[in-house]
């Protein structure tokens, strides 16, 4: 840790923090933010105020000559003139002016050298810079003495609100991303993943550009051969818990690219769901959590500091921020192989969908820009019956072009290495939520480990006639009468009406999107 000048960026505090050590972060913390305590597995236990999750509607990406044509501009990306960026980045510099201490993290993204871009995140609370400490890849004292200006720069003013009469701003809270200055501005919330995403949605940018796919999956090795497989997933799908696979190696959780060398973790940590978390469902992130990891908003007693992870009294989003290397199977560096598999999971609620099918590349194009999965009843306020969610490309809030450019390097690429692709479903059976019962995770975990095999690849199959999947009938250590979804229902007819309902849902979904793709991957979704 060293006291760093940032007089180049308008800033001139005197006591500024570079790069400092996990356990002064931790004094800094308690010594000055209210709430923050040590848990007593010796996680540093954080609040992030008012914002318990990402703000997606005030999120903005500036207009700018040299990158429009490429920014899928929308409900996505909320255009934004550079001069109204400019007055927020003067106003975020001006609250950091007036702070007596910042941290200042200096990291990497992008565990590939030839694809690697520096971040720099400068910040005010000890607390954003154990997250982004633990997010970013963490460099060597000799890569610190000599990393220059970064490529990227933060500027986290979150305890500052935006001004709500600046134009273009729809409350106190915004997230402005300029391509072309590489600089993110953050006003009006404090929620450490505004950071960590925003990282992402700049590296969404850069990489397409340079005919890398990136990615919002889980990636996972296979020991002997380094080959990867890569799982994508929206909230509740089982992305994270079926990547901690004690039997391979993990790349990483979230954040991914895939080049000509393979594919690499863009970050240097993991940020994982705590709801409802045990050692004995989830042991290797529930041991991750110690100390130099940050929890996020969780309750905890008074007395002996211990998290009770089943109270979501303050948010449902809780979570947990941590070194990969706090995995024992992690592989590092975080790069891998390119796949042998791809797999796209989805909570089915409607229980309509195989268990497991492979599907073809038109197909995989078709599924990988749907993004489909279901919220279930009482998940939100309002939602009685399973409502079908689709998030393009498996992360919609974090694409910059259109989606048909991430299919497009998608099929190129499952093509070129003769990936496998499957779509895999962790939702319902024998009828819908409220009726039928979710797949047990043993046959989910059976069915991958037979995927990782090869065996899968060699199964039967049969035509689903609603959407159009081959779907496999016969898997190890799998009973035959969990694979052919309609055999499950007790009242077939109202099967057929559930499965025609979703799909009539993916293909209104999917018309927004048409004007992108091949005729052949329009005819690949349901019929």
């Amino acid at each position: 840790m060293t006291s760093f000048d940032l007089s180049a960026n308008g800033i001139n505090v005197q006591r500024i923090l570079r790069n400092p050590a996990p356990s002064m972060l931790y004094e800094e913390a308690i010594r000055s933010e209210p709430r923050t305590a040590i848990s007593d597995t010796g996680a540093l236990l954080a609040y992030s105020g008012e914002k318990t999750g990402r703000s997606p509607k005030d999120k903005r990406v500036v207009r700018h000559a040299e990158s429009e044509k490429d920014v899928w501009w929308g409900p996505v990306n909320f255009p934004l003139p550079e001069n109204i960026f400019m007055v927020n980045r003067e106003r975020a510099v001006d609250y950091l002016n007036i702070c007596p201490t910042l941290y200042v993290i200096d990291g990497y993204a992008g565990w590939d050298p030839d694809f690697q871009i520096k971040v720099r995140v400068v910040c005010t609370r000890p607390y954003h810079a154990l997250f982004m400490h633990n997010m970013l890849i963490r460099p060597t004292d000799e890569q610190l003495a000599s990393y220059g200006e970064p490529d990227c720069l933060i500027l986290n003013a979150g305890g500052f609100p935006a001004n709500r009469y600046t134009s273009g701003m729809t409350s106190k809270t915004t997230v402005d991303l300029s391509l072309e200055r590489q600089e993110i501005v953050i006003l009006g919330t404090d929620y450490a993943g505004e950071m960590k995403k925003g990282v992402f949605t700049l590296m969404n940018y850069l990489m397409p550009k340079r005919g890398i796919l990136s990615m919002h999956c889980s990636a996972t090795a296979e020991p002997s051969t380094g080959s990867s497989a890569v799982l994508f997933g929206l909230s509740g799908t089982g992305k994270t818990t079926l990547s901690a696979d004690p039997k391979r190696k993990l790349v990483g959780d979230d954040e991914h690219c895939w080049s000509d060398n393979g594919v690499f973790n863009i970050e240097g940590g993991c940020y994982a769901k705590a709801v409802f978390l045990t050692r004995e469902n989830e042991p290797q992130i529930f041991d991750a959590l110690r100390f130099g990891a940050v929890l996020e908003n969780v309750v905890y007693d008074e007395a002996h500091h211990h998290v009770d992870f089943d109270d979501i009294s303050i948010t449902e989003n809780t979570r947990g921020a941590y070194p990969i290397e706090f995995i024992d199977n992690a592989e590092i560096p975080c790069v891998a192989g390119h796949p042998s598999d791809i797999i796209f999971l989805t909570c089915d609620a409607f229980g309509v969908l195989p268990p497991v099918s492979k599907l073809t590349p038109e197909q995989a194009e078709y599924h990988f820009i749907s993004g489909y999965t279901a919220k279930v009843a009482g998940t939100e306020v309002g939602v009685t019956e399973p409502q079908a969610t689709f998030s393009p490309c498996f992360g919609g809030p974090f694409l910059v072009w259109h989606p048909a450019k991430y299919a497009q390097l998608l099929s190129e690429k499952i093509r070129k290495h003769g990936v496998n692709v499957w779509l895999v479903n962790t939702g319902w059976s024998g009828g819908g939520y409220g009726e039928g019962s979710r797949i047990k995770l043993k046959y989910t975990r059976a069915m991958l480990d037979s995927v990782y095999s090869g065996e899968l690849a060699k199964a039967p199959t049969q035509k689903d006639p609603v959407f159009g999947l081959d779907f496999i009938t016969e898997a190890p250590n799998v009973p035959p009468g969990v694979l052919t979804p309609r055999d499950t229902w007790a009242d077939k007819a109202k099967y057929d009406a559930t499965a025609q309902k979703l799909a009539g849902l993916f293909k209104t979904n999917f018309a927004k999107y048409a004007d992108g793709v091949s005729e052949a991957v329009k005819n690949a979704g349901p019929a």
